[in-house]
């Protein structure tokens, strides 16, 4: 569902290459209020309580994708935070605290169905869709990207696979269309 003009949402798109932070930003226009980083640290000058997600790049020449990503949540802000990257996931990201990943290059499509997935959505069971779709993301992106060998050698990626099915199996009991949520969900093309 995209957000209509009396609900619209405020969405900071963050790349070092200005030819694609502007396209994502046209093509967002409309169905959300877009604003314009050009790197991380005129990022973090412009995010704040009013910026519903950031479309954030990784691998920026000022700051560090990664660590704006951390500042954000240091500050306390709730936004969504979408990684938009042409970097290789690697096992670093599980401890990551972003809400999606997708790699790039990213069609306009993607971007708005990956907002609509996010943004404007209530708060349902109490956060646990949220935090299963982030969960989710990590574990499809690395997926895609990783041997089965490399994967089980990661701690980290079995705990967060058990919490991903606890999620789900509770989410299942709470939730009446939560396997229509996840189908719509899981056909947004991530680029892996």
């Amino acid at each position: 569902m995209t957000p209509t003009s009396e609900d619209r949402r405020v969405v900071l798109v963050v790349d070092d290459e200005a030819a694609i932070a502007d396209t994502f930003a046209f093509q967002l226009q409309g169905p959300y209020e877009t604003r314009v980083a050009y790197g991380g640290e005129e990022a973090l000058e412009m995010v704040d309580e009013s910026v519903a997600a950031v479309l954030l790049d990784r691998r920026m020449p000022d700051i560090h994708g990664d660590e704006v990503l951390a500042e954000i949540r240091d500050r306390g802000l709730d936004c969504v935070v979408i990684m938009t990257t042409a970097v290789d996931p690697d096992l670093n990201i599980l401890a990551m605290d972003f809400d999606d990943y997708l790699c790039k290059p990213v069609t306009g499509e993607t971007l708005l169905e990956t907002l609509d997935q996010h943004v404007g959505r209530p708060d349902r069971a109490e956060g646990k869709l949220d935090e299963f779709f982030s969960i989710d993301s990590k574990l499809s992106v690395l997926e895609a990207e990783k041997t089965p060998a490399e994967l089980a050698d990661s701690e980290e990626y079995e705990r967060l696979e058990r919490r991903a099915e606890r999620l789900e199996s509770e989410l299942r009991e709470e939730l009446a269309d939560f396997d229509d949520l996840l189908a719509t969900y899981r056909d947004i093309d991530r680029g892996t």
